[in-house]
């Protein structure tokens, strides 16, 4: 836990765009945090605390059940932001009157600026922002001023300065207000007189000293995937206590073409002590036959956790168990509703282990998003090009093989998606692309080939654009480059005829077909 940086503690509402806050905060080199409306703030008592940000959320202030804050929580000094749900709260709780807007306002709206003041410094007169609300102010309370207004909004934008409490109707967080971050960095520094001070080179000291002060001199194992996120978490664990880390990396059969040994060439280069094991017989032949994904998913979950085990037992002395888990996972199992989200697909990692080994849990990276990963990689020396990686699925292959997944299938698709990756390289298109990868379908379709006929497998081509996964949009590759790719793939991959595009966009879909 980052206890020295100034911070901005972010109460959230149930809203969708609540960690897109925290992102636009900590793009601001502003270290902050996301807790739930209801949390025990007495635990942020030695934080260095300096500016509240209540999110939006679906409920309404009228209603007897919506999500509330004591009165006395605006007694300090300390600023506050509501955005959305969270003026409306503001507004409610300081005596203010609320109806049901006759349409909900949703979307993009024009945001005209009538008394700017603090909150609104040098933001245009007029700009697009993006609306989500259900109530309207119709009353102000006493002592607050209205900023700004829409089209069909009178009350857009509030404050009452020798309180420090603020209020946007829109949400300043997304990509579609215009002037949203202006309008953050106005709280920020212009209210709140933060700094700025979080950055990846003091991460990196923080979290290596945090580290050794954690461990001592006892042994750490780290489960490897090969991906971004675990090994920038060896790089650090390697910085804090040497040789006292033993990385383990799991061949599973399924990962992408020459990764095993890329991957493990990489991390002797960078001197981490490397326990490479290849299981990879082991996970292909468990998956034989094997055709259902949540099947697939706790097969090699599971055949993961014996495989660990077993290289842990070998070293033996262990005590604690590091993981790569980031921000998301963090705030994703914290639920103020206490209710159970819907399982779209399980997700490989090394639960399960911490219990039946009897470690304690090191967690480097917990506090940090992707993009933050991404930097603090690069400050610890990291190859760029290693760096700027798609993310890619724990079960690997597995899940972008549809049906049965066996060595020649793996083989085929890590030669298609090798091209498919090199060709995004070479026309300097890749980092414009939050992820891509190919998918090897179910179905063989009939061709031809020379004077002959075939009938052999067909493949999907997957590529989004995205900030953080949670949302995402096909990307728009140029045809005569997909055109160079299925060629390329066609004339170079033995059993493979076609060729397709998938065009969808998540939602509905998600970004992985399983």
């Amino acid at each position: 836990m980052t206890t020295s940086h100034e911070m901005i503690l972010i109460l959230d509402f149930g809203s969708q765009y609540t960690q897109l806050i925290a992102r636009r905060v900590r793009e601001a080199k502003v270290y902050c945090e996301i807790a739930p409306y209801n949390a025990d703030l007495t635990a942020y008592a030695g934080r260095n605390v300096k500016g509240y940000i209540l999110s939006g959320g679906p409920s309404s202030v009228r209603d007897d059940a919506a999500p509330r804050l004591d009165r006395s929580f605006f007694d300090g000094s300390v600023p506050v932001l509501g955005l959305c749900y969270g003026m409306q709260l503001i507004a409610d709780l300081f005596g203010g009157e609320l109806v049901a807007s006759e349409h909900r306002e949703y979307g993009r709206a024009e945001f005209a600026v009538t008394d700017g003041g603090a909150l609104l410094k040098d933001m245009a007169t007029r700009s697009q922002v993006w609306m989500s609300h259900g109530d309207s102010i119709v009353r102000l309370p006493e002592g607050f001023r209205i900023l700004g207004r829409t089209g069909s909004l009178a009350t857009a934008a509030i404050a009452d300065d020798s309180r420090h409490l603020y209020g946007l109707q829109f949400h300043p967080e997304v990509h579609h207000t215009t002037e949203g971050v202006t309008v953050l960095r106005n709280f920020l520094f212009g209210i709140c007189g933060m700094t700025g001070d979080w950055s990846a080179a003091s991460l990196a000291e923080e979290t290596i000293e945090r580290i050794r002060a954690q461990v001592g001199d006892n042994k750490v194992v780290l489960a490897l995937s090969g991906g971004v996120d675990s090994t920038v978490a060896a790089a650090l664990l390697d910085r804090a206590i040497g040789d006292k880390l033993h990385a383990v990396f799991v061949n599973n059969g399924v990962l992408r073409k020459n990764e095993f040994a890329e991957v493990t060439e990489m991390l002797g280069t960078l001197g981490i002590n490397l326990h490479p094991v290849d299981a990879s017989e082991l996970f292909l032949g468990r998956l034989a036959g094997v055709e259902d994904p949540e099947k697939k998913r706790k097969i090699i979950g599971a055949t993961f956790i014996d495989v660990f085990e077993e290289a842990a037992e070998k070293i033996g002395d262990i005590r604690y168990l590091a993981q790569g888990t980031l921000y998301p996972d963090v705030i994703e199992s914290v639920s103020f509703t206490g209710g159970p989200s819907v399982t779209i697909k399980s997700h490989h990692n090394v639960g399960g282990l911490k219990d039946r080994m009897k470690l304690k849990l090191v967690e480097p990276l917990r506090e940090l998003f992707k993009d933050e990963v991404r930097e603090l990689g690069r400050v610890l020396g990291l190859p760029d090009t290693f760096i700027r990686r798609h993310p890619f699925p724990g079960p690997g292959l597995a899940v972008r093989i549809l049906g049965e997944v066996n060595a020649e299938r793996c083989r085929l698709l890590g030669e298609v998606d090798a091209i498919f990756i090199e060709a995004l390289h070479r026309h300097n298109i890749y980092d414009d692309i939050w992820q891509a990868f190919a998918v090897l379908l179910p179905v063989k379709a009939v061709g031809v080939m020379g004077d002959g006929r075939t009938y052999e497998n067909v493949i999907a081509l997957r590529a989004v654009t995205s900030v953080d996964g949670m949302t995402a949009d096909w990307a728009r590759v140029d045809h005569e480059i997909l055109a160079e790719i299925s060629n390329l793939i066609i004339r170079n991959v033995q059993g493979v005829n076609r060729v397709t595009y998938d065009i969808s966009s998540k939602p509905p879909a998600t970004i992985e077909w399983e």
